[in-house]
């Protein structure tokens, strides 16, 4: 059998919520035409709000479409919906727990909604891989948030779906547990899983992810390899540090200035219009004694306030 190129698909994909008593009608996804490739570490990216827990709980069978298809696994949502639930784990961003359960009963009881035969389950093999296996018959209760969440990682993973969903995986959890999920994550992606992500870090995705799409409003903004994205930008940051560190940034005609650190400051500029010696020009107009100067490419949170709420330079106003 023939693998499909794309691990998901979406096409014309619109949902809009009915309108209430308390809140007029919605449209939470407008027309979304999407497609994960197969074996890639896809970041769904978005302001809250923009639609990709819709999207997700679509994939999972939570929601009901109002029109457009999806194919998971080149399986449509509509007329094979078992094939196509089966063939993805989610990981939802809220902790949810089996309190009543041990780990490794918890995994049980999951494979066994799957339909899994015990002779082919995995849990003491997932327990492992997560770091659980300490805690395999303690009470889930009993467990840190950290170890819910890996639980739940677990839990996606019981019929080894070729596709797994992560939404906020690592929202609230610490470094060390954040580096040892990722390794676990990128083991299963070398192994051929598909990963779709949603993240509020950015970095994290940047790191990551080798096809990021971004959605507003319902609607994607942008769908690329992450390296074609990151080049979206023609803004480049100088990074000045002067022989006697500033208290403020200094003013200078035609470039956006920002204090840095440790007396430093920035000199944003756009690589069709300037150019680091007409930076440095203005620098020594303004009688500036450079000890240090060093060059910065945007990184993702610049594309991603470009493409979601216009420029970068005037920052993210959902932080106002």
């Amino acid at each position: 059998m023939d693998l499909p190129a794309y691990a998901i698909e979406a096409e014309g994909l619109f949902k809009t919520y009915p309108a209430t008593k308390t809140s007029p009608e919605k449209r939470a996804l407008n027309g979304v035409d999407l497609k994960v490739p197969r074996g890639s570490i896809f970041g769904l990216l978005g302001p809250n709000g923009a639609g990709k827990s819709t999207f997700i709980n679509i994939l999972a069978g939570l929601t009901r479409k109002s029109s457009g298809t999806v194919r998971i696994w080149d399986r449509d949502i509509d007329v094979r919906p078992r094939d196509a639930r089966a063939a993805i784990g989610v990981v939802p961003q809220e902790l949810a727990a089996d309190v009543f359960f041990t780990p490794r009963e918890s995994l049980e009881v999951q494979a066994g909604f799957y339909g899994v035969p015990k002779s082919e389950r995995r849990t003491d093999e997932l327990l492992r891989a997560l770091g659980l296996t300490d805690k395999a018959n303690a009470y889930v209760r009993q467990l840190s948030g950290g170890m819910k969440r890996r639980l739940m990682v677990a839990k996606a993973m019981v019929h080894q779906p070729p596709v797994l969903i992560l939404d906020e995986p690592t929202a609230g959890v610490d470094v060390e547990l954040r580096r040892q999920l990722w390794s676990y994550v990128k083991g299963l992606n070398d192994l051929g899983v598909t990963i779709v992500l949603t993240t509020h870090y950015l970095e994290e995705a940047q790191e990551l992810c080798d096809h990021i799409a971004i959605v507003n409003r319902g609607e994607v903004v942008v769908s690329e390899p992450t390296a074609t994205l990151l080049r979206r930008l023609d803004i480049r940051n100088v990074v000045v540090t002067p022989e006697e560190p500033v208290l403020s940034a200094p003013l200078l005609a035609g470039f956006e200035t920002k204090l840095r650190g440790g007396g430093a400051f920035s000199v944003s500029y756009r690589t069709g219009q300037s150019s680091v010696e007409q930076v440095l020009a203005a620098l020594r107009a303004e009688g500036l004694h450079i000890k240090d100067i060093a060059t910065e490419d945007p990184d993702l949170e610049d594309v991603f306030l470009s493409l979601t709420y216009g420029d970068p330079a005037a920052g993210d106003p959902t932080r106002d």
